[in-house]
């Protein structure tokens, strides 16, 4: 068998570059999967970061909301009989009359049994709940909170509670149709309630229609 001929000193010094030359393009290659890598994780990280901020907005939201509908139900006990009879007022809204109501304005005062009674908006005023600050917890507050007067209590302030009890307030309308008697109006309640979540700035506001019962 015919030996090969050795290699020559000039031809080993020109394969030596080609061979650096492949380690510096695995080295490359390594560092951009590296990067791509890094970006995906950061992207994955700020993808489950919004997820959790978006779960606890959510999670406040529905826990004013509960607030606010906890607002209306206690403001139609308010209306309607109090469990609470020394505290009930209940005896000053009817099905047929508003009189307790009055005739401008929003009565205020948190020892006031008339606290929170908006007089009716004419068809073209702004609404009479727009007016009203809700935030102002004073003893010069024209909005009931929850509880005045019906004595149920309600949690607030700690932990996954809501920030501040929720208030509410209540206007008369006049309820008309055809063929009705002006002389014996049919009287209804517009309740406009809101609520609180964890963070004070979390606010949910309904309304319902209550019509109390004739005895």
């Amino acid at each position: 068998m015919k030996a090969g001929r050795p290699m020559q000193p000039q031809q080993r010094q020109q394969r030596l570059p080609r061979r650096q030359q492949q380690q510096g393009m695995s080295l490359i290659v390594s560092l951009l999967m590296l990067v791509v890598i890094l970006l995906l994780g950061t992207s994955a990280a700020q993808i489950a970061l919004q997820a959790e901020k978006g779960s606890r907005n959510d999670r406040d939201r529905q826990i004013a909301l509960q607030a606010a509908e906890a607002a209306l139900m206690d403001a139609e006990m308010d209306i309607e009989q109090s469990p609470d009879p020394a505290r009930s007022r209940s005896d000053l809204f009817s099905s047929d009359n508003m009189q307790s109501f009055p005739e401008a304005g929003c009565i205020a005062g948190a020892s006031n049994i008339k606290l929170g009674l908006r007089a009716p908006s004419g068809p073209d005023a702004k609404p009479a709940w727009a007016a009203v600050d809700f935030l102002d917890d004073s003893g010069s507050a024209s909005s009931v909170p929850y509880g005045q007067f019906t004595g149920a209590a309600f949690q607030s302030g700690a932990g996954s509670l809501p920030a501040r009890v929720p208030r509410y307030v209540i206007e008369p309308m006049i309820f008309t149709y055809k063929g009705h008697s002006a002389e014996m109006p049919t009287v209804f309640y517009r309740v406009t309630a809101i609520g609180f979540g964890m963070r004070e700035e979390t606010q949910v506001v309904l309304q319902t229609y209550y019509r109390k019962g004739e005895k």
